[in-house]
C-alpha cells in the first residue's frame, strides 16, 4: 500500500493555513480533479478522493488538532479514516461545499457527461440527531441510556431489495443508470434528477408492498447508548450505524447524540471543578470545628479554623468531576457563608452584648484594617 501524503501537501497549503484558505484550496482542486471533468481517468479519481479525505480532516478543528499531533495514525482506529470508521464519501464532502452554489446542484456545474450517477440503487441512509438531557450525577459517573427514536430500518419482507422477486430491479432506461438527465441550454448542458427513477439509477417493476420499493420502512427503535463519565453540555456522541437505514440495502447513517447536563441545585460546574456555597454557623466560625458539606460522593468534612471569615473558600481535592479525556477528577471548592443569628431571646442578647464588650473593638482585624484605610479619606 502506497504511503499516504501529508494532508497539507495534498491541498497545497501551509500548516498554519486558516479555515478559509483550506476551503478555497479544496474548492479549486476538487473542481479540477472531479470525475465528471475527467471521465475514465483513474489518477484524477484517486486525487479527488485524496482531496476529500484531506479536507474532511483539516476542516474539522478537532480532527485537525489530532492530525497535527499524531499524523495519519490519529485516524487508524476504525479502518483508515476518521476514528470509529472511514472517511465520508468524497462526493458527499464535495456536495457539502458546492451543493446549491450553482442553482440546480453541483452536477450542473460540469455540464453533463458525468461518470458518477446521482444514485446507484443503494444509497446511504441519513445521519440523525438526538438531544438528550442528563443529570450532573449521571455525567459524573457515566450512565447507560435507552433512546427511543423513529428512524428508517431495513424492510424484512423484501430483505431490503425493494422488490418482491429477484428480477424486479432494472437499470433505468431514461437516464441509463446515471440517476440524472441532461438538457441543452444554449452553450451549457444542465443536469437534473431523473424523473423516472428519482435519482436512483434503477427502476423496480414489482415493488415490495411493505416499503414501496425503498427497501426500508419507518419504525420506532430502541437504542442503548453508553455515556462515559465526564461529559458536559455540548458533548456529542456518535452511535455508528444507528441512523436511517440506506435505500435498498445501502449503508446506514449514524446517530449523533448531543448532551445537555441539567443545572444542579447545589453545585455549579466549571470544566472539571465544582463550586458550592455552604452556610457556616456563627459559633463554628468563631471557635472552629468541623463542617459537613455535600459532595458527589456523599457527605465530606471540612476542618474550620477558629476565626474563619465569611467568603472563605475551602478546596477538597479530587472531589469534583472526572475529566472526559484522562479520567482525573477536578476539585470541589466550598465557599462558606457565616450565618448571623436572627432570633435571640433576652438572655442570649445580653450574653452577646457582654461578649462584644469583653473583646473590644480592636479584636476584629478586618474592622481595624478598614478604619486604618478610611482615615486617609475622612481624616479620622
Amino acid at each position: 500500500m502506497a504511503e499516504k501524503r501529508d494532508y497539507y501537501e495534498v491541498l497545497g497549503v501551509s500548516r498554519d493555513a486558516g479555515a478559509d484558505e483550506i476551503k478555497k484550496a479544496y474548492r479549486k482542486l476538487a473542481v479540477k480533479f472531479h470525475p465528471d471533468k475527467n471521465p475514465g481517468d483513474h489518477t484524477a479519481e484517486e486525487k479527488f478522493k485524496e482531496l476529500g479525505e484531506a479536507y474532511e480532516a483539516l476542516s474539522d478543528p478537532d480532527k485537525r488538532a489530532a492530525y497535527d499531533r499524531y499524523g495519519h495514525a490519529a485516524f487508524n482506529g476504525g479502518g483508515g479514516g476518521r476514528p470509529g470508521g472511514g472517511f465520508h464519501d468524497p462526493m458527499d464532502v464535495f456536495s457539502q461545499i458546492f451543493g446549491g452554489a450553482f442553482g440546480g446542484g453541483f452536477e450542473e456545474f460540469f455540464g453533463g457527461g458525468g461518470s458518477r450517477r446521482k444514485g446507484s440503487g443503494k444509497q446511504r441512509g441519513s445521519d440523525l440527531r438526538y438531544d438528550l438531557e442528563i443529570s450532573l450525577e449521571e455525567a459524573a459517573r457515566g450512565v447507560e441510556k435507552e433512546l427511543e427514536i423513529e428512524r428508517y430500518v431495513p424492510c424484512d419482507p423484501c430483505g431490503s431489495r425493494g422488490t418482491k422477486g429477484s428480477g424486479g430491479v432494472k437499470v433505468c432506461s431514461t437516464c441509463g443508470g446515471r440517476g440524472v438527465v441532461a438538457r441543452q441550454a444554449g452553450i451549457f448542458i444542465q443536469q437534473s434528477t431523473c424523473p423516472e427513477c428519482r435519482g436512483n439509477g434503477e427502476t423496480i417493476s414489482d415493488p415490495c408492498t411493505s416499503c414501496k420499493g425503498e427497501g426500508r420502512v419507518q419504525r420506532d427503535s430502541r437504542i442503548k447508548l453508553r455515556i462515559p463519565a465526564g461529559v458536559d453540555t455540548g458533548t456529542r456522541l456518535r452511535s455508528s450505524g444507528n441512523g436511517d437505514a440506506g435505500v435498498r440495502g445501502g449503508s446506514a447513517g449514524d446517530l449523533y447524540v448531543f448532551l445537555h447536563v441539567r443545572d444542579h441545585d447545589v453545585f455549579e460546574r466549571d470544566d472539571a471543578d465544582l463550586f458550592c456555597e455552604v452556610p457556616l454557623p456563627f459559633s463554628v466560625a468563631a471557635l472552629g470545628g468541623e463542617l459537613k458539606v455535600p459532595s458527589l460522593d456523599g457527605q465530606s468534612s471540612i476542618k474550620i479554623p477558629a476565626g474563619t471569615q465569611g467568603g472563605t473558600v475551602f478546596r477538597l481535592r479530587e472531589k469534583g468531576m472526572p475529566s472526559l479525556s484522562n479520567g482525573r477528577r477536578g476539585d470541589l471548592n466550598v465557599r462558606v457563608q457565616v450565618e448571623v443569628p436572627t432570633k435571640l431571646n433576652h438572655d442570649q442578647q445580653e450574653k452577646l452584648r457582654a461578649f462584644s464588650e469583653s473583646i473590644g473593638e480592636h479584636n476584629s482585624p478586618m474592622q481595624e484594617g478598614f478604619f486604618e484605610k478610611a482615615k486617609r479619606f475622612f481624616d479620622l
